[in-house]
């Protein structure tokens, strides 16, 4: 349990880590290098746009991961995932700028986003999976936490790796060719993850999945049909989630710099990667506390917590930070990581618990990506305009529209936290303490 702990943990830090460096780096240089002739505000806006292209090819590789995770197995199919982001990031830290190839170097940009998407669209459910089917019911929660760290992780070492290069040299260098680094070096990170990924076995609940023949032809089509209410309720439930954590990460990251026509705070860009630092080791915290008190009193009401309690943080935060300094800044992006954490942590069991072993990895994957779209692509387009039209506080009462949409999902479903996970029928809805996924 242990081995599947770390490798769920170390595989989702990976990988999301070489997610989120390409936001940190559309942030602070993609705008002009990729898209000089915008200028600007409007070439930060592209970049931010091209970030959010992998959240429309997610669900596009939720279903096609999803379905060799459902037929061939969990560790096959993370290995994959793990080898296409590692090698579309190494490939995106050597694309020519706009400079010397052109119109080609934002397509290249943005088919290896894609891929990157693709990537990513797979690998969550199956971390989630390879933990919550391996974890005894009653610590289901506990070792479901280990790949919601990931994310949290990620987010520390990009902001870290940036940090260091930025201070390692001037501007100049950092924009020329400092910010291919961290690119590169994800390929070291990929074979670590491959290396302790292959050393671990396939789930006990889908060798007994196998051994009973439940496999299907189109797990995609099984889960539309017989859980589709499942999908579109859990993407509703993540949209708070991935809406305030992208904000949090991504567009803060321009917002509180002094990025010519987005940068409001006016901080220094060390100043805004310490505190992605610090909102990265806060989520964690907060990730741990609610996937424990999950497996005590329930996923439901740990998840409409945080939900509530968005609605009240996202306007809260951005009045937090509008008097610009440090602290201020450190203070409203904590709070942020907070409330998105609450319902994340007890995700990864909550998911795979309302799923039938026979398409679990295409419905969890198809529920959490969908999220993505509705949470993680869309708030990037919108904030900027939302902060010209009407400040900060235009952005915050978005991000409470969002966890009222996530509130009311969460009150339409049922607490799984006593399903048993041995490939029988699905969890239904109203009884799912008595049921069995």
């Amino acid at each position: 349990m242990r081995r599947v702990a770390v490798a769920s943990l170390l595989g989702t830090s990976i990988e999301f880590y070489d997610f989120f460096i390409y936001g940190t780096a559309a942030a602070l240089v993609f705008g002009p290098l990729f898209f000089p002739a915008l200028g600007g505000a409007a070439a930060t806006v592209a970049a931010f746009a091209t970030f959010g292209v992998a959240f429309f090819f997610r669900p596009v590789g939720a279903v096609l991961f999803g379905h060799f995770g459902d037929r061939l197995g969990r560790k096959k199919t993370l290995v994959s995932t793990l080898l296409l982001m590692g090698l579309s990031t190494f490939a995106i830290g050597l694309v020519p700028t706009a400079e010397t190839i052109g119109v080609a170097a934002p397509i290249l940009l943005v088919t290896l986003r894609a891929l990157q998407g693709l990537a990513v669209g797979g690998e969550w459910a199956g971390a989630a999976l390879l933990t919550a089917e391996y974890a005894p019911s009653g610590k289901r929660g506990l070792y479901s936490m280990f790949p919601q760290l990931g994310p949290g992780i990620a987010l520390a070492m990009s902001s870290t790796t940036f940090l260091i290069t930025a201070l390692a040299m001037s501007p100049e260098s950092f924009a020329a060719w400092g910010w291919r680094i961290p690119f590169l070096l994800s390929l070291v990170l990929v074979a670590v993850g491959l290396y302790i990924r292959l050393k671990i076995e396939e789930t006990p609940v889908f060798k007994q999945s196998t051994a009973r023949r439940e496999q299907v032809k189109l797990p995609f089509v099984e889960v539309l049909r017989d859980q589709w209410r499942q999908v579109l309720l859990t993407g509703g439930m993540l949209t708070m989630t991935f809406g305030v954590f992208y904000t949090s990460s991504v567009y803060l990251t321009s917002y509180a710099g002094q990025a010519p026509g987005v940068g409001v705070l006016g901080l220094s860009r060390p100043t805004v990667l310490v505190g992605g630092v610090i909102a990265a080791l806060v989520f964690c915290v907060a990730v741990i506390v609610s996937a424990l008190y999950s497996d005590r009193i329930g996923r439901r009401r740990v998840l409409l917590v945080g939900t509530v309690a968005s609605m009240i943080a996202g306007p809260l935060a951005f009045v937090i930070m509008q008097p610009g300094s440090s602290l201020s800044f450190f203070l409203g992006i904590s709070l942020l990581m907070v409330v998105l954490a609450i319902p994340y942590g007890p995700a990864a069991a909550y998911l795979p618990e309302l799923f039938h072993t026979r398409y679990r990895y295409t419905g969890a994957g198809m529920g959490y990506n969908l999220g993505g779209i509705l949470g993680g692509a869309v708030p990037l387009i919108v904030a900027p305009p939302l902060a010209a039209e009407f400040g900060g506080i235009g952005v915050g009462f978005y991000l409470t529209a969002l966890g009222l949409i996530s509130t009311l999902c969460v009150l339409a479903m049922k607490d799984t936290k006593d399903v048993i996970m041995d490939g029988g029928p699905p969890a239904v809805p109203g009884a799912a303490a008595a049921a069995t996924s």
